[in-house]
């Protein structure tokens, strides 16, 4: 074969090769720049506080949770309700949502929603609610308690009928309250007439079993 010849068979060889270079590269460019693209979408896009609570409370989810599990959850969904009081939404009406297609029985949904409006209550009127205790809660965490008799203490997460005397209340959101970690500690497992209260309410709505009801009431 004639040197010439060669040539152009290395040339064209050459050409082409580089070609599929290009190709693949803006390939991947494209691939890169559409996660990109996917990435800043999502963090720009607004959070709803309705459907992250909605995820926190689910009954199926809590079902699956080991020893106090849900204690964070509480925290988080507090969290979450201020957000949305911060940007302008009612926090029941965000509760309204959050429980409209989960699966609790009216009665049950009604506790739930009862129970996280005090808790928030309670957040608020013990100084957690601002940019640090916020944070915490965010996370799952502890806030701490900035004002009254209990400040400086951890704002802990209570079982108002105690795990101690019916395990199966441990990880039921109508169940849990926020409460200074040293009143929390000093309760122990007292039952009294708000126990007992609770319970009926409880067993009546579908989150307590008759032998728990019977449990309390003994």
């Amino acid at each position: 074969m004639m040197p010439g010849h060669r040539f152009e068979t290395s040339a064209g060889f050459d050409h082409k090769r580089s070609y599929t270079q290009l190709t693949t590269s803006m390939r991947f460019l494209s691939i890169l720049l559409c996660g990109l693209l996917m990435l800043l979408s999502a963090i720009a896009a607004p959070v709803d506080p309705s459907s992250q609570i909605a995820s926190l409370i689910d009954p199926g989810k809590l079902a699956t949770l080991g020893v106090r599990g849900a204690n964070g959850r509480v925290q988080k969904a507090v969290y979450w309700l201020e957000t949305a009081r911060r940007e302008g939404e009612k926090p029941a009406k965000v509760l309204d949502t959050a429980l409209k297609g989960s699966s609790y029985k009216r009665s049950a949904a009604k506790l739930t929603k009862d129970s996280l409006l005090r808790n928030l209550r309670i957040a608020e009127q013990l100084g957690c609610l601002n940019d640090e205790g916020l944070a915490e809660m965010k996370r799952g965490k502890s806030p701490t308690v900035t004002t009254g008799p209990c400040k400086g203490d951890e704002l802990s997460v209570d079982h108002i009928i105690p795990r101690a005397v019916v395990p199966e209340l441990d990880n039921v959101i109508a169940n849990l309250e926020l409460m200074p970690l040293r009143l929390n500690e000093s309760k122990n497992a007292k039952i009294g007439d708000r126990q007992r209260s609770m319970a009926k309410k409880f067993q009546r709505a579908g989150l307590l079993s008759r032998k728990g009801l019977e449990a309390v009431l003994r």
